[in-house]
């Protein structure tokens, strides 16, 4: 069975539309759908603009890594360098060079793409592209006027051992990170 025979048999299509809550990041709609099936249902979607993620990786091997306070936990959390795209901005890779400056004072000489992470696809549209970082020069932070970190280097293996042991529980950073070790297994990054 091809692909479009398996798109076809598993689609949703939208016939309504209905918005809830717009805001600067996010925005709520609620969607009826025709299901494969021919019933209807609703979906509530969060409409984002996308982000990005890096994977910054030293010369000694070490990973530039932030702890952040996360409202929706009440709690600080280990991440890499990431944060929503802007508009304006022209592609991810923009984004990803930015996000590394402003929140680490890092520059790099080398981006590599390494893939797309959709952090909750049943409810949002957000895509988050994922890059590491190479060829690092470190400068001075500019970080947003409501954002407070501490930027902090640590061992990329250590960092391994983190997520394995359920240190960090960001999706983000995990897939990134193990994605970014696993290619540098293979002699790919």
């Amino acid at each position: 069975m091809g692909n479009d025979e398996i798109y076809g048999k598993l689609s949703e299509k939208k016939i309504a539309r209905k918005d809830i809550y717009e805001g600067v990041i996010a925005h709520l709609v609620v969607d009826k759908v025709l299901l494969p099936n021919g019933n209807t249902s609703t979906r509530e979607v969060i409409l984002h603009n996308g982000a990005v993620c890096v994977v910054p990786i030293t010369d000694e091997g070490e990973i530039i890594m932030e702890r952040q306070f996360r409202y929706p936990f009440d709690k600080v959390i280990w991440e890499i360098p990431a944060g929503k795209l802007d508009k304006n901005e022209k592609s991810p890779l923009e984004g990803a060079m930015r996000e590394l400056k402003e929140e680490t004072g890092y520059t790099a000489e080398n981006y590599k793409f390494i893939g797309l992470f959709y952090p909750s696809p049943a409810i949002l549209t957000e895509k988050i592209y994922m890059y590491v970082a190479t060829g690092l020069k470190s400068g001075e932070r500019h970080p947003d006027e409501d954002e407070f970190l501490d930027v902090v280097k640590l061992p990329f293996d250590k960092v391994v051992d983190m997520i394995l042991e359920g240190e960090i529980p960001d999706g983000k950073t995990q897939t990134a990170v193990l994605k970014a070790k696993a290619l540098m297994d293979r002699d790919q990054l």
